[in-house]
C-alpha cells in the first residue's frame, strides 16, 4: 500500500518542462536469482531534484545503474531522454597520481575534448565547487569533502542534464555534509540540471529535494512519495523549522512502515 504525504502547498513548478527519466513497472532480477527491484514506476522531470530513501539492499543503487545504462532492467520499461548524464559515486574515485585539475579533466578527456576545451571546462567546474587554489593538489592532500567536490566538478565538465548521486556524502561528518548539501543546491539552482539522489538520511533527502521517494525492503518497490514544498534556494536554517521536522517525521514513518 502506498503512503502519501499530508496535503501541503505545492512546490514551485519547474521552469523547464519535460521528462528526462521514465521508469514503468521496472524490475531487476540478477543471474543468481536475487530480485532487487519489482514494479517500480518513477519519473524525473527537468527542474526536479528527486531523492530516494530506503533500507539497505532495497535496490536504490540498482535504480541509478539502470538510469545510467550500466545495467539493463530485466522487466518493464526504462527510458532516459538524454545522453548528458553525470554520475557521482559513494567514493570520490579520484586517480591518486593525478592532481585535482587533471582528475576533473578526465571525463572530458575520455570524451575526446580538446586540451583547451577540457582545461576551460575544468577551470569553470573547479571554481563552481569552491576548489580554486587546489588545482595542483593530489587526492591524498585533500579532505573527504574536498575529494567529493572534485568528483562533482569532474561530472560538471560534461554539462549534464541528468545528475545521478549514489550516497556521495554518506561517509562525511555532519557539518561537512550539510555544507556540501548547500553547495549542491546552489549548483542545482544555477545549472538547472535534473537530479536523482540516493541517501540513507531522511533529513538530507527532505532538505535537498523537490520530491522524496520511499522504497520498501527487497525486492524494492515504491511505498511513499512526498512533494517538498519549500522553495529554492533554501536557507540552511530551514532544517530547524517545525515544518521541516514535520515532513521529516512523515517520511521516516513511511520508511519504517515500508520496511516491516
Amino acid at each position: 500500500m502506498t503512503t502519501t504525504a499530508t496535503p501541503r502547498p505545492s512546490a514551485p513548478a519547474p521552469t523547464t518542462v519535460g521528462t528526462l527519466l521514465d521508469f514503468r513497472d521496472v524490475a531487476m532480477r540478477f543471474p543468481n536469482g536475487t530480485v532487487a527491484l519489482e514494479g517500480v514506476d518513477l519519473t524525473v522531470d527537468r527542474g526536479e531534484f528527486v531523492t530516494v530513501v530506503g533500507p539497505s539492499g532495497c535496490g536504490k543503487s540498482t535504480l541509478l545503474r539502470i538510469a545510467s545504462g550500466l545495467e539493463s532492467a530485466s522487466a518493464g520499461r526504462a527510458e532516459v531522454d538524454t545522453d548528458r548524464i553525470g554520475y557521482v559515486f559513494q567514493d570520490a574515485t579520484l586517480l591518486p597520481w593525478r592532481n585535482v585539475r587533471d582528475n576533473v579533466e578526465l571525463l572530458a578527456e575520455l570524451n575526446g575534448a580538446s586540451k583547451a576545451d577540457r582545461r576551460r571546462a575544468a577551470a569553470e567546474a573547479i571554481d563552481l565547487v569552491g576548489l580554486s587554489g587546489f588545482e595542483r593538489s593530489l587526492p591524498k592532500e585533500l579532505s573527504g569533502g574536498m575529494k567529493m567536490r572534485a568528483s562533482l566538478a569532474r561530472s560538471l565538465t560534461l554539462d549534464p542534464e541528468l545528475f545521478l548521486f549514489d550516497e556521495p556524502f554518506g561517509a562525511l561528518d555532519e557539518i561537512t555534509r550539510e555544507r556540501l548539501n548547500d553547495e549542491l543546491l546552489r549548483l542545482f539552482v544555477e545549472k538547472s540540471f535534473a537530479g536523482l539522489f540516493i541517501t540513507h538520511s531522511v533529513s538530507e533527502a527532505v532538505y535537498l529535494s523537490t520530491r522524496v521517494i520511499v522504497m520498501s525492503g527487497r525486492p524494492g518497490g515504491i511505498v511513499g512519495e512526498f512533494d517538498v514544498p519549500f522553495p529554492m534556494p533554501r536557507d540552511p536554517d530551514l532544517r530547524f523549522t517545525p515544518e521541516f521536522a514535520e515532513l521529516v517525521g512523515e517520511v521516516s514513518h513511511a520508511l519504517r512502515e515500508g520496511h516491516r
